[in-house]
């Protein structure tokens, strides 16, 4: 897009919407156990049962469907698409206030997961609008957008469930994606382009010849292992925590600051990435950020004290952040123009399959040892580091 206002326009918008929507989103789902035990289920087995199901259906789905909206964006339009998306959750989220079972929450999210996918939507929205030399930042600002927004959602969503109970808000979380959707239907523009979108004649050699560009399916890669090492923590860290005696208060509040701490970290590592990858390629940013991710583990298991695992998890969420904005921007970069938001589909399939796999298989090895999540994380980050060191050619430009 030529005009700089323009742009800017687009980036604002996205950037918004990120923020609200994930906002919203996190307003209630930290909740949703006790809104199915207010459904009449008694038994804590099967309410986390119900929970998990719930909570897990629409990321996987979401993973299956995320190159398929792609590549319609990519035919009809990204700004539509990215409206349809918000206003099904717009309609999803109103009907959660009236079930009257829990299989009804299970049955709604995975609809929500067949129509969802503005998260990779936007970045590529983002990454199309910006110029070349600043698609590192547009990016970053909307991971940015997308990690702070959960940060907020349960604070405002517990004073919320305070004041109207859960079951009314999850029609405020309606609200949220309406005026997201609001702010792109206003603000945001599709980039014109200088041709026409051509019909693909063979829509599976175009999927195929995506997948072979250089470097893609090394970021898709890179980009599963850095989220699924991101969202391993939250099955175990209350539980290794509580290890060392401390009180149930104790372990709550320690969890919170820690997991902050580590948003707080990615956040300023997606806003760093973009001064990094105009010193060094993208491969160099990958594993320096994966290696820091590393390195911050190993500190945070061998801290002594709360202080020094804040920090350590700050270092280990700084690195995270750079390398995964990195692989997002170096898989921007080898996708062709006419076939962009299909590419972020892809990319934001890798992460979601990550978001998805990751509680289970986590909650899965720490049944025996919960340190074998932090050796699994720890032999995941190594095997980025060595994969992109030695191919140099997945950071070059298109």
């Amino acid at each position: 897009m030529g005009d700089r206002a323009s742009w800017r326009r687009n980036q604002f918008a996205v950037t918004v919407a990120s923020f609200i929507g994930f906002t919203g989103f996190t307003l209630v789902m930290p909740f949703l156990p006790l809104y199915i035990h207010q459904l009449g289920v008694d038994d804590v087995g099967e309410i986390a049962l119900w929970a998990g199901l719930s909570l897990g259906v629409t990321p996987a789905i979401t993973a299956v469907l995320s190159p398929f909206w792609g590549r319609l964006a990519d035919r009809y339009g990204r700004k539509l698409m990215v409206e349809r998306s918000l206003l099904s959750f717009v309609i999803v989220m109103s009907a959660m206030a009236y079930v009257t079972r829990a299989w009804h929450i299970f049955a709604l999210r995975a609809v929500q997961g067949v129509f969802a996918g503005y998260g990779g939507l936007t970045l590529a929205m983002a990454a199309e609008s910006a110029p070349r030399d600043r698609m590192a930042r547009a990016i970053g600002l909307v991971q940015t957008a997308q990690r702070l927004g959960p940060a907020l959602g349960p604070v405002i969503g517990g004073v919320v469930a305070e004041l109207v109970g859960i079951r009314r808000a999850f029609f405020v979380t309606a609200s949220f994606y309406a005026a997201a959707l609001a702010v792109v239907f206003l603000l945001y523009e599709d980039p014109v382009r200088g041709e026409p979108r051509p019909e693909p004649a063979t829509p599976r050699g175009d999927v195929a010849d995506l997948l072979r560009a250089p470097g893609f399916l090394l970021m898709m890669a890179a980009i599963f292992v850095l989220t699924f090492v991101d969202r391993s923590f939250a099955p175990i860290l209350p539980l290794y925590l509580a290890r060392a005696g401390r009180g149930v208060e104790q372990v709550v509040l320690l969890s919170g600051v820690l997991f902050s701490m580590a948003a707080a970290g990615a956040a300023a590592g997606n806003q760093a990435c973009e001064w990094l990858l105009r010193r060094t390629d993208a491969a160099r940013v990958i594993a320096g950020g994966s290696g820091a991710a590393a390195v911050g583990l190993l500190w945070f298991l061998s801290a002594s004290n709360d202080a020094a695992m804040g920090a350590a998890l700050l270092v280990s969420g700084a690195g995270a952040g750079v390398a995964i904005t990195a692989a997002y921007t170096a898989g921007g970069r080898v996708v062709p123009a006419a076939s962009h938001a299909t590419g972020f589909g892809f990319l934001t399939g890798a992460s979601l399959a990550g978001l998805a796999l990751s509680p289970v298989l986590a909650g899965l090895l720490s049944r025996g040892n919960l340190l074998a999540v932090f050796a699994v994380d720890l032999v995941l980050l190594a095997g980025i580091v060595l994969v992109t060191l030695r191919r140099p050619s997945a950071s070059a430009p298109s």
